[in-house]
């Protein structure tokens, strides 16, 4: 396996979305850059709705992610509930 990436904008709208990456992804690395954030990991990086959701207080749309998205690296599948990066 190799490393997956998603670059995100450092600002109030991403945080939530950087500790729910955090809390739902075991052995993430997580890179603070001038104004943005760099979240690594082997394999594999999932976003959930519901634990974003859960961390802004109210129901999240996994669009949103787009808002504060810098770059990625890996291949993307998106549904409803999560937004996904892996490698093979």
């Amino acid at each position: 396996m190799s490393t997956v990436f998603l670059i995100l904008q450092d600002n109030e709208d991403a945080r939530p979305i950087i500790e729910a990456i955090d809390q739902d992804n075991e052995g993430v690395v997580i890179q603070y850059q001038p104004g943005m954030v760099r979240i690594e990991a082997e394999g594999k990086l999932t976003v959930n709705r519901d634990t974003v959701s859960e961390l802004v207080g109210r129901d999240w749309d996994v669009q949103e992610v787009h808002l504060n998205m810098v770059s990625l690296s890996g291949n993307v599948e998106e549904e409803d509930e999560y937004f996904k990066l892996t490698r093979s």
